[in-house]
């Protein structure tokens, strides 16, 4: 039922959280050695590997984006696209202006 969805509005909440996910991922995946509030202060502290991780977090927007493409939900795609969009450009703030 989930993915049966084709609503502009619902790409764009899958596509702001589906990168959340993504960044507890690889937390879990290289960083779990560290707690959770270790993590985002060395995120805090060295910006481009935060601008790094947002980049990998976006991967699961590129399947996310993928699934309703193949699915041909559209709008939905549309929306996850246009997320995808703000995220990069957030992420490009991060490496050059900050």
């Amino acid at each position: 039922m989930l993915f049966n969805k084709d609503q502009f509005g619902f790409g764009l909440i899958l596509g702001f959280i589906a990168p959340i996910f993504g960044l507890f991922g690889y937390y879990y995946w290289k960083f779990s050695l560290f707690t959770l509030n270790e993590f985002f202060q060395v995120l805090m502290l060295q910006k481009s590997l935060l601008s790094g991780i947002i980049s990998i977090a976006l991967i699961a927007n590129a399947i996310v984006f993928t699934v309703y493409i193949n699915k041909q939900k559209d709008k939905t795609a549309k929306g996850v696209f246009i997320a995808t969009c703000v995220y990069a450009l957030i992420s490009l703030g991060f490496k050059w202006f900050i």
